[in-house]
């Protein structure tokens, strides 16, 4: 294999050849088409974009025994001389205006103009690096270039046009070259890898672009220096990454993670690793201000990648695409902004691992600081946070009318209770409800959990339903509260359960294992609002999940994406969220799934009929209750075994008494404690155990 270097051997010998610059062959092709070729042309633009080769091109299409041509035929011998390996054509001189810039070069050259050509149609001077031609040397060259003889051509090539005297330039024909864009560069890496019969890896590609910038001639540089390195299994990821210095993806990946949890101790462990394994930290911080570019673009423009704003591997991006949508648009912004900041000032800084640590506290921070940006980075937590609560209280906070007097004592149980009373203040406002069958009574157990067998009795145990009877009504301040749990908890499963996509691509952004469980295996069986319930299909997934830290990831993956601190109760449910067959009953909370047998749901439990909002003990009611009676609805009867009935007015037929239970139940034994009168009760036992000092004793009503 030639020892020439790689954008040597590929240096293009017609305008068909050369990428990036469409602007610029198709009008010269058109000029040497129409025979309409200026004496003097400029071309500028950055380094290695085709200035020098296009000059070439143009003079072998000049002197073309076929031309001037826009396709030279490469068979005459002006063809074969300019070629890319050929020695070169005494009509065709370059000069380099580096080191022949000066007044008497100038004027050298202008001696020589005048003769002609030895054997070509056109003496041809191609003068690269035209800026650095002094002011005097470009003075000396005016007259020829104003009015050469009809053999002489000019062509300047330069990086910075503006040095160029005005003079020269408007004596020109000004041709501008651009960067080739990084998708046209990579495909034509791409070809260059092939044709040497080198494979390499999809994420070196990239990584070459970026490191030439723009320029052919720099990113083929780069490319020869990888393939030189190759071994057996091509250029690698690993490889380029360390060759070139960029920071690996795992490295920004684990920073950005880390930013999106909150996690300081994982950003700062990052900076050590970045410290310890030799990296640039002002390298670091560019990539992660590339990355935080690519995100930031992402969470705008969520088909980037299809579209070409991002040049990535499909699969970088989309593990960048569920990184964004991590983030707010605010926190993204602001991070990135951090980080710009940061660059700018590592530049000459003689601490930089500070400078990096300092960076990354800042981004983790944003509640230290009182600025708009972080303002608006916290707002956008706590909208994660609350986009998801929003949408389960949006079935239970429906318009209705004037909210109903919260229950004394307040809290989230008295919140909910004056929530389910704004649902029901309507439908009651406009007409009677017909009667409805009576459901279990409040327990005191917390909203959404899954009723007990005593709490829910099957259609077996319910009796007939006697005749409605008048039952006494008590007052509104000692109505009984609504029950909770039941609509509640089904409005906030149904919730979750159309929020579980989202919550499964969370989880996928942070550990695909716990993604397959979760999506093959696992279903919402119910939440009541700080429980999330997952039913398993069968034990082995439940244990998997449990044991295997996937619990923490999907916490980690709630907390992350929507801001909540969810519980999470994992059972096993081979129903699939099915409903439970006629006569059996849920399984209770923290059981092992499944359904029980009706049987063991119709073990009685007592519940208290009505509710004081006051702090009377579980199932009593206070006298006064009795004392008002007052004339209510028909109701139908409910069932006698799910709790225990109020006493019936008088004059009115006595329920039936409940059934007889073992005398080794009911009576106490003979040395049962309780039973001695004497014991001590009262603060006088509480002095007497525990040393206590009686202060003041209050009494309530």
């Amino acid at each position: 294999m030639s020892s020439l270097a790689l954008y040597r051997r590929y240096r293009p010998e017609a305008f068909s050849e050369v990428i990036g610059q469409e602007h610029v062959t198709d009008p010269l092709q058109q000029a040497l088409r129409n025979n309409r070729v200026n004496h003097a042309y400029l071309f500028s633009g950055p380094r290695g974009c085709g200035k020098t080769t296009s000059a070439r091109i143009l003079a072998r299409c000049l002197n073309c025994e076929e031309g001037p041509t826009p396709d030279p035929c490469g068979e005459c011998r002006s063809c074969r001389d300019l070629a890319r390996n050929g020695p070169g054509s005494i009509d065709v001189i370059e000069i380099d205006a580096a080191s022949h810039g000066g007044v008497d070069d100038a004027r050298d050259l202008r001696e020589k103009a005048f003769f002609g050509p030895a054997s070509s149609r056109y003496k041809i001077y191609i003068i690269d690096e035209a800026h650095m031609v002094t002011p005097q040397g470009f003075n000396a060259l005016l007259k020829v270039v104003e009015e050469p003889p009809e053999h002489l051509k000019f062509i300047f090539a330069t990086t910075e046009p503006e040095k160029v005297i005005g003079t020269i330039r408007s004596r020109t024909h000004h041709y501008p070259f651009r960067l080739v864009p990084p998708g046209t560069l990579r495909d034509y890496l791409a070809e260059v890898c092939e044709r040497e019969a080198i494979p390499v890896e999809d994420g070196v590609l990239p990584l070459v672009v970026r490191a030439g910038a723009g320029s052919v001639r720099d990113s083929m540089s780069v490319m020869d220096q990888l393939l030189a390195g190759a071994g057996p299994d091509g250029v690698t990821y690993a490889m380029a990454t360390a060759l070139l210095g960029y920071t690996d993806g795992v490295l920004l990946d684990s920073v950005v993670d880390a930013f999106a949890a909150g996690d300081g101790a994982a950003a700062f462990e990052v900076v050590d690793r970045v410290i310890e394994d030799g990296h640039d930290p002002r390298r670091f911080v560019a990539d992660l201000l590339e990355r935080l570019r690519d995100l930031v673009i992402l969470s705008a423009v969520p088909d980037a990648g299809e579209k070409g704003l991002i040049d990535a591997p499909a699969d970088v991006v989309e593990k960048m695409t569920a990184q964004a949508s991590v983030f707010g648009p605010a926190e993204l912004s602001r991070a990135a902004d951090i980080v710009n900041e940061g660059l700018t000032a590592m530049r000459g800084a003689t601490s930089p691992r500070l400078q990096l640590e300092l960076i990354c506290a800042r981004v983790l921070l944003p509640a230290a600081y009182g600025d708009e940006r972080s303002l608006q980075a916290r707002l956008d937590r706590l909208e994660r946070g609350a986009s998801l609560a929003g949408g389960l209280a949006a079935g239970a906070g429906l318009a209705g009318a004037s909210p109903a007097p919260p229950a004394p004592g307040g809290g989230p149980a008295a919140a909910r209770t004056a929530l389910a009373g704004q649902q029901d203040a309507p439908q009651s406002a406009q007409q009677p409800s017909p009667p409805q069958p009576d459901r279990p009574q409040d327990d005191g157990r917390r909203p959404g959990a899954w009723p007990t067998p005593a709490s829910a009795p099957t259609q077996a145990q319910a009796p007939a339903a006697p005749a409605p009877q008048p039952q006494p009504q008590a007052s509104p301040a000692q109505a009984p509260a609504p029950p909770q749990g039941g609509a509640d908890a089904g409005q906030g499963a149904a919730q979750v359960r159309q929020m579980w996509p989202d919550v499964l691509e969370a989880v996928k952004g942070r550990r695909r294992f716990t993604w397959i469980l979760l999506s093959q295996n696992a279903h919402v069986a119910g939440f009541d609002g700080t429980t999330l319930r997952l039913g398993f299909s069968n034990q082995g997934a439940r244990d998997s999940f449990v044991n295997g830290g996937s619990e923490d990831v999907l916490r980690a993956a709630l907390a992350d994406a929507f801001g909540v601190q969810w519980r999470i109760e994992s059972v096993v449910d081979p129903s699939g969220g099915s409903a439970p067959p006629q006569g059996q009953a849920p399984h209770p909370p923290g059981g092992s799934g499944g359904f029980r047998p009706a049987a063991v749901a119709a073990s009685p439990a007592p519940a208290p009929a009505a509710q004081s909002p006051s702090s009377a003990p579980y199932g009593q009611q206070p006298a006064r209750q009795q004392s008002q009676p007052q004339q209510s609805p028909p109701q139908p009867s409910r069932p006698q075994a799910s709790r225990p009935q109020a006493p019936a007015p008088r004059g009115e037929a006595e329920p039936p008494p409940p059934p007889p239970v073992a005398p080794e139940d009911d009576m106490p034994a003979e040395d049962d404690p309780d039973l001695d009168d004497t014991a001590l009760s009262g603060h006088d036992l509480i002095v007497r155990e525990l040393g206590a000092t009686v202060l003041e004793e209050l009494y309530h009503e």
